[in-house]
């Protein structure tokens, strides 16, 4: 999930640094604790603010769909 993130921001000269906001949508909430874990392996030194929202269904029956905002230095 992140990864394709990471891509988007280093195509554009950015990097996760960048990221002030995610919005993370879960199909299960159960699996909060290993989702946390990911995200703290690509959001080390300053996590951006987060909201977590238990979704029904996403697109290509993916577990997990994030979204994000970057900013330009």
């Amino acid at each position: 999930m992140l990864n394709n993130l990471k891509a988007v921001l280093e195509a554009d000269g950015l990097t996760m640094d960048n990221v002030v906001s995610t919005t993370v949508f879960p199909k299960d909430l159960n699996e909060f604790a290993k989702m946390n874990e990911i995200y703290a392996t690509f959001f080390k030194t300053a996590p951006p603010a987060r909201a977590t929202v238990e979704v029904a269904r996403l697109p290509r029956d993916v577990k997990v769909e994030t979204a994000a905002i970057a900013v330009h230095p």
